[in-house]
């Protein structure tokens, strides 16, 4: 079951957790931080499945469950620090197919977002294929493989996470903390400038050219991004 799921969390930690555990899983993600861009990455790209944190700015997880129930039939699965019962009858008279508090366990909320999908059955046409694709790079999280151009290419775990987040958001402009947080759970002992160095050693195994990366970009003052679109 191969699902694409947005994240809508504005804990900057949390939604990396979620997304990270989401691509172990073989689906897709996109992450947003607030309200409006909940409801603006639906218009660009339905999910399957929205993971909706309701202490969203500007507006919040009602107010956005509201408009896509009033405009579809997306599953929620709503997320929040806010166990008040009211709360939680509001959250699932508005239209939400789960609801799980924090803290929770990561696992749990997998299962949870397995079992959504599953009722709903949005991803059951889609193909099963954990494989993400970008830049002519194919990163298979479940065989923990890594091929360029169709050529086999060794990583290390923590360039092999840094990669998969990379090519799971083509484009998408990475900060040095946001990459080190990919590699937290097989290189704990790094540090942000650590990340250079694991961007280096991937620029030598996926550019024609090291020295002048066409994929693995360099965002000054940001971080690094990849870049040449999907497939």
């Amino acid at each position: 079951m191969c699902a694409h799921v947005l994240v809508a969390e504005d804990d900057e930690m949390q939604a990396e957790l979620i997304r990270r555990s989401l691509l172990a899983e073989g689906h897709t993600a996109t992450v947003v931080h607030d309200g409006p861009a909940a409801l603006d990455a639906v218009l660009r790209r339905r999910p399957d499945l929205v993971v909706l944190d309701l202490m969203l700015p500007v507006i919040d997880g009602f107010g956005v469950c509201r408009v896509l129930r009033r405009d579809d039939d997306i599953p929620v699965l709503m997320l929040t620090a806010r166990s008040a019962e009211d709360d939680v009858l509001l959250g699932l008279e508005l239209g939400a197919d789960d609801y799980m508090t924090k803290p929770y366990s990561p696992r749990e909320l997998m299962a949870r977002i397995r079992t959504v999908l599953r009722r709903s059955g949005r991803a059951d046409a889609r193909r099963e294929d954990p494989v993400v694709r970008a830049a002519g790079i194919a990163v298979d999280p479940e065989r923990h493989e890594v091929r360029c151009d169709g050529a086999a290419v060794e990583c290390t775990p923590a360039e092999f996470e840094i990669l998969l987040a990379m090519v799971a958001e083509p484009e998408r402009v990475f900060s040095r903390r946001q990459l080190l947080e990919c590699t937290r759970g097989t290189d704990r002992a790094s540090t942000e400038r650590a990340v250079d160095v694991h961007i280096m050693n991937l620029r030598k195994k996926i550019e024609a050219d090291p020295r002048s990366p066409a994929r693995l970009l360099t965002v000054f003052g940001v971080g690094y991004k990849l870049s040449g679109g999907r497939g």
